[in-house]
């Protein structure tokens, strides 16, 4: 079964194994978010014949608000959290040999005071870009092809192979990588630290294979989905933030 899905955090008590898996959950419709402005221009396009960006809501979990508004010029996604996660995300289907560079930007007001991303009772994010990838599943653990088998079970498709995130840490230099808690298959990439960059609008262009070998140490499978994620719900604090255009870059194109 092709892993689809987006991360979620599996909420019953008796599962030991509870871990942020990018999973389908329930899903609100597009249109009651408004955002066709920012998802016209977002994500994958044209000849890809794109699916439509969808609010993944969690089980168990109140669901984080996501808003088109027009900011400062921009076509943006207003991101609001109040002890709760949710996010946007968009299937696609990008080959290895075709991956080369993501491009966004967002504007985040405050940190969350008590985030730290390395805890998974602590482990919240004012923004975040998520990047899914296909891989050889025979080299997964035994402990995360069983959490791949839970996903499955309970959502009705599987993690993805590895998950990479972009992220906005409180004190951890760019270039970090932060291995989550849960499982060695979602890490976490800082493209920026602390709180000297807040309220402004920053931008970024990463090179996602560079990226991916990096945070991983081997080559990335095929990118099939794409996100964007603000939480609060481990800390249960509140966190506002804005994002700018997601889009994929060709090799060629101008920087």
């Amino acid at each position: 079964m092709r892993p689809l899905g987006f991360l979620f955090r599996i909420c019953a008590p008796c599962a030991a194994a509870a871990m942020l898996l990018l999973a389908g959950c329930a899903l609100a419709p597009q249109a009651d978010l408004g955002i066709s402005a920012w998802a016209e221009q977002s994500g994958q396009h044209a000849r890809e014949l794109p699916q439509a960006w969808q609010h993944k809501t969690f089980p168990g979990k109140t669901a984080s608000r996501f808003r088109y508004a027009r900011l400062d010029g921009r076509d943006t996604i207003s991101a609001h959290a109040e002890g709760s996660v949710s996010m946007l995300r968009q299937s696609v289907r990008i080959e290895p040999t075709d991956l080369a560079r993501v491009r966004f930007s967002w504007k985040v007001p405050g940190l969350i005071p008590l985030a730290d991303m390395a805890l998974r009772d602590k482990d919240d994010a004012p923004v975040r870009v998520v990047l899914a990838f296909e891989g050889d599943r025979s080299r997964l653990s035994a402990r995360d092809s069983a959490l791949s088998d839970l996903a499955r079970a309970l959502t009705g498709e599987e993690m993805p192979y590895a998950t990479l995130m972009y992220v906005w840490c409180n004190q951890r230099e760019p270039g970090s990588v932060i291995v989550n808690s849960r499982t060695d298959r979602v890490r976490k990439l800082v493209v920026e630290s602390g709180p000297r960059r807040l309220n402004q609008w920053l931008e970024y262009e990463r090179d996602i294979s560079a990226d991916f070998e990096r945070a991983f140490g081997e080559k990335p499978g095929a990118l099939v989905g794409i996100a964007i994620m603000t939480d609060s719900d481990n800390t249960r604090s509140s966190t506002q933030a804005w994002y700018g255009l997601v889009r994929f870059v060709p090799e060629n194109a101008a920087r």
